[in-house]
């Protein structure tokens, strides 16, 4: 040990240079794993916002979780997915919870959309709001600030945050026309309380008529008396509902129990923002990928990195061997020289990392990566998690040392000092890893979504490590390609000709950070612009309408039908987005898929959208009927007469009667609901106002005279002249955007590093060559040329061999899935190329500068 430590303290003081590079690759490691830590936990420890029900002891609310079971590997396995339609519970469970000991009162609450009707003369719009009972404005609380409480059906409550848009309804006696379920009525302001600017409060009785669901409510809230813990009454109104048999309103598939949840603490807001607990569960799953793929990555660069800078010193560490130093004594003194060199780099890394991860909050929250409502919180304890990854950095540095030692170490004394040709044990454990990646690529070509994008990212990865291990063969064959172009340059291209087919080792390590970059963020980039680029090209295809009606807080009843009977409208077609969950096994194991679809009206369809029909008649599409994608139906084996079996957003299963199959699914999505089939399922079918009425118009027909007849018809509406294409967008598409970019960045990162660290390392051990051939006569500029060749043939090697492993995989994903070929933007390629032309130039050349300047070799 006393050899080892000894040994570890003169080289680590001998080869600052060397471990420079190791250090920086460490840092990026250790912040960049710590930075995605504190990330990871605090998206597991995340909750809801509790805003509405902050008054509330407990929350008695529908299940918010759908659930799938199936044999997998002779063993029944179930796995689970959020509902982002509200689950309500039936009218019933009030009275339950009412009668249990140590409730001092239970509020029921419901929750619907609201518009406060503009006028189309005035170009104004119809703004969307909340409408609820004035009963649970106390679970808040929010209290009245002017005004009295709602007493009559034509009586309301605002908040107090109204502004000019609102037409000053914050004012007591003001006269407000409100449409609720497509009807107006006339409202006068009794009151104006604290709370969100779009919420509407009224009686209990009228809240429960605009519901549309008199007997289910949307939740409870409940208030215990003074001295009851909410644990234990939580406790108690489980029994009781239990005892009562309360299950949540409508039917759910076999082996998805309906159960009515009791919530407590922060989980009181799971039953406000919908949306929080399923983006919880994708955030989770997204950065769990993430830290993996820098786990790999940061092994590879590292252990690239630490192999080269023994790699300087092989005739060192060989010198040792060869005066008898035990391979043992070795391992613990490269060990101990690594383990110095990551702990200090570690540290560092760890105290970047909170603001790297204060970074990365910021950009999820730009990008709208997270839903409203969903808190990523930290707990004191959690802000250690650097520490963690501190410590798993360190290992990974330890690990790459052990394999970047390893054949010094075990070598025999008198084989030592000599150069060794790679083995062959390494060259079949290169081809054995490329015969994974091609069936990870077969899995991409025979699979769909994000089934297939994992397939293509795993082989991907499995084909860089690939390329790493057959890179001395990689470079050998380069080289026998590019030996001759490069000799066409003179004596400096001769040189360099010369240099890499003797030094295929040192091209090969070269070369393999370059691979890296260039197929990690071929296949992150392009796999999504693939996506996006065919659904934008099949959305324009999609669409034929000419003008598009829409309004925020929802159109009135019977708009589309008025709409139809304008002069100069040839069509009409009302289109409405939501989200489906398809429950089916997957390779042999239970699989819960959320789709995005549409819901549209049949009459005169095909003159307003063109979805491709191959087969059926989608003329047909009635409630409890559905038109499938032509490669979903395919991979279903379903065909117009089928059935196929869903689960809408509110967790209620349905079997639905294929009608018709289309092609163009990448822009409309793999199924076409009846628009009244989805609207049956969702909880706030206008709050968003994402409905809308396509309309073609006639041929011959005035389209300004159509717009203004348009907005006269439909008051309150906005008539949009040029109509965005139809898209379906999956809901966790903003969030797959940011890890994207995370993972690029930090695969460039490490990139960068390893390139500028191997190829300044390469430059560093050659100056004795270089002086050696200035000696023999070579000038400076030959020496020049001779260097920008090496740096040349270097990248495009890389470039070429990366395209190549990215282009397997991503041609597999694009084919099965858009059936086009991959794309890329032409700038994110040139971003690609320059960043590596750049650093490889900084790497190549700068590091000898100083044995090329002046007349005589130094």
């Amino acid at each position: 040990m006393k050899v080892a430590a000894l040994l570890a303290t003169r080289a680590t003081r001998a080869h600052r240079k060397a471990w420079t590079a190791v250090f920086a690759a460490l840092t990026l490691t250790s912040l960049l794993l710590g930075a995605f830590g504190l990330t990871l936990v605090s998206a597991w420890s995340a909750h809801p916002r509790v805003e509405r029900y902050a008054g509330a002891d407990l929350v008695v609310a529908g299940d918010q979780t759908t659930r799938f079971s199936a044999a997998s590997l002779g063993e029944r396995e179930t796995v689970s997915a959020g509902l982002t339609e509200r689950v309500r519970i039936p009218r019933t469970a009030l009275t339950v919870v009412r009668g249990v000991s140590g409730v001092r009162a239970a509020v029921a609450d419901v929750e619907f959309p609201v518009g406060l009707a503009g006028s189309a003369a005035t170009g104004s719009a119809t703004e969307s709001a909340t409408g609820r009972p004035w009963e649970a404005a106390r679970l808040a609380p929010y209290a009245l600030r002017t005004g009295r409480a709602p007493q009559r059906a034509d009586e309301v409550v605002v908040a107090g945050g109204g502004g000019p848009e609102r037409g000053g309804a914050d004012r007591v006696g003001q006269r407000l026309t409100l449409r609720v379920g497509g009807h107006d009525t006339a409202y006068t302001v009794v009151g104006v309380a604290d709370g969100p600017r779009t919420a509407v409060w009224f009686t209990g009785a009228e809240a429960r008529r605009l519901s549309g669901h008199p007997e289910a409510l949307d939740a409870i809230g409940v208030v215990a008396e003074s001295g009851t813990g909410a644990g234990e009454l939580a406790g108690r109104v489980r029994k009781a509902l239990d005892t009562a048999g309360v299950t949540d309103v409508g039917h759910r598939a076999d082996g998805d129990p309906a159960t009515v949840r009791v919530l407590t603490g922060d989980d009181r807001g799971e039953a406000e923002f919908l949306a929080a607990a399923p983006a919880r569960g994708e955030l989770l799953a997204a950065l769990g990928s993430v830290a993996g793929a820098v786990v790999l990555v940061s092994l590879l660069v590292v252990s690239s990195t630490i192999v080269q800078a023994l790699r300087q010193r092989s005739h060192e560490l060989g010198l040792l061997r060869a005066v008898g130093a035990t391979p043992g004594q070795l391992r613990a003194a490269v060990g101990r020289e690594v383990g110095r060199v990551a702990a200090w780099a570690a540290l560092v890394g760890a105290a970047g990392a909170a603001p790297a991860y204060l970074g990365l909050r910021a950009l999820l929250d730009a990008r709208g990566a997270l839903p409203t409502g969903l808190e990523l919180t930290l707990l004191p304890p959690l802000w250690l998690t650097p520490l963690v990854t501190a410590a798993v950095t360190v290992l990974v540095a330890q690990v790459a040392a052990l394999i970047g030692g390893a054949r010094t170490a075990t070598a025999r004394p008198a084989e030592a000092l000599r150069e060794r040709a790679p083995g062959r044990g390494r060259g079949i454990t290169g081809l054995v890893l490329l015969g994974v990646g091609a069936s990870a690529v077969g899995t991409a070509a025979l699979q769909r979504g994000a089934t297939a994008a994992a397939a293509a990212g795993a082989a991907a990865v499995t084909m860089v490590i690939a390329c790493a291990v057959l890179g001395p063969w990689i470079a050998e064959g380069a080289m026998r390609l590019l030996g001759a172009p490069l000799r066409l340059f003179g004596p400096g291209g001769r040189l360099a000709a010369a240099n890499c087919a003797a030094s295929a080792h040192r091209l090969g390590a070269a070369i393999t950070p370059i691979v890296l970059v260039t197929a990690f963020a071929g296949v992150q980039l392009s796999g999504g612009a693939t996506l996006t680029h065919a659904g934008d090209a099949q959305a324009r295809q999609v669409l034929r309408a000419d003008l598009a009606v829409h309004a925020d807080g929802g159109l009135p009843a019977g708009a589309v039908e008025r709409i139809r009977e304008v002069p100069g409208v040839r069509a009409a077609t009302e289109i409405v987005p939501g989200t489906v969950l398809l429950a089916r096994s997957q390779l042999g194991a239970p699989e819960l898929e959320r789709l995005p679809v549409f819901g549209v009206t049949p009459e005169g369809l095909t003159r307003t959208l063109d979805p491709g029909p191959r087969s059926g008649d989608l003329t047909r599409l009635r409630p409890g009927a559905v038109a499938v994608g032509a490669d979903r139906a395919d991979s279903l084996g379903v065909r117009p007469g089928s059935t196929v079996t869903l689960r809408f957003g509110d967790g209620q299963e349905a079997r639905l009667r294929v009608v018709a199959t289309y092609q163009r699914s990448i822009a409309l999505g793999d199924f076409l609901l009846s628009r009244d089939d989805l609207l049956r399922h969702t909880s706030m079918p206008a709050a968003s106002g994402a409905g809308r009425v396509l309309v073609a118009t006639a041929p011959d027909a005035d389209r300004k005279a159509v717009t203004n007849a348009l907005a006269r018809a439909v008051p309150g509406a906005r008539v949009e002249p040029d109509p965005a294409p139809v898209r379906g967008e999956a809901a966790e598409q903003a969030l797959a955007e940011v890890v994207s970019v995370a993972v690029v960045g930090a695969v460039g990162g490490f990139t960068v590093i390893a390139v500028l660290s191997t190829l300044a390392l390469i430059a560093t051990g050659r100056r004795p060559e270089l002086r050696l051939l200035r000696l023999a006569g070579a000038g400076r500029g030959q020496l020049r040329r001779m260097l920008r060749l090496e740096a040349a043939a270097t990248v495009v090697t890389g470039l070429v061999v990366g395209a190549a492993v990215a282009s397997v995989p991503l041609l597999a994903f694009s084919m099965a899935t858009t059936g086009t070929l991959p794309y890329l933007p032409p700038v994110q390629a040139a971003v690609i190329v320059s960043v590596v032309v750049a650093t490889a130039a900084a790497g190549s050349l700068p590091p000898v500068w100083g044995t090329l300047r002046g007349r005589y070799p130094r």
